[in-house]
């Protein structure tokens, strides 16, 4: 059998490891689903932050602390519910947690505890940075900006 016009010059040997090499390129690189995932996330975060942020600016509003409790709600339950790519499971519960202390920093505010929601929004920034740095070890960083 004939190799390829561009494998004729290369030993069996070397073919190998070059198919070696192409395979590990191949299984090393992140599936499609952790684009997919990681979009949601940098969503999910970029939307939580902010929403903090502001309520940060207004804290003594427990109506938009109210309105910003059931969004953050939403977005935990949304993130509790979506697929997790196998190679992101160590990252995922970190994203979580940060959802979590997010919707806990507005529902206090929304009890009328600047206190605990600064704690707890404190908290979700920490949550963040580790679920960044679980990302950044895996290759998969997300944008440093928020959408």
């Amino acid at each position: 059998m004939l190799a390829p016009a561009g494998l004729r010059g290369i030993s069996l040997s070397r073919r190998g490891v070059c198919l070696g090499l192409g395979l590990l390129a191949l299984a090393a690189a992140p599936s499609p689903r952790a684009g997919s995932y990681m979009g949601r996330a940098w969503l999910l975060i970029g939307e939580s932050s902010r929403a903090s942020e502001f309520l940060g600016k207004h804290v003594r509003d427990r109506e938009l602390a109210r309105l910003i409790a059931q969004a953050s709600e939403g977005r935990l339950r949304a993130a509790m519910e979506t697929h997790v790519p196998r190679e992101l499971t160590l990252a995922h519960p970190h994203l979580l947690l940060m959802l979590e202390h997010y919707e806990r920093a507005a529902s206090s505010a929304a009890a009328g505890s600047p206190g605990r929601f600064a704690q707890h929004a404190s908290s979700a920034r920490d949550e963040e940075q580790i679920f960044r740095s679980v990302l950044n070890q895996l290759g998969l960083p997300l944008p440093a900006g928020r959408p």
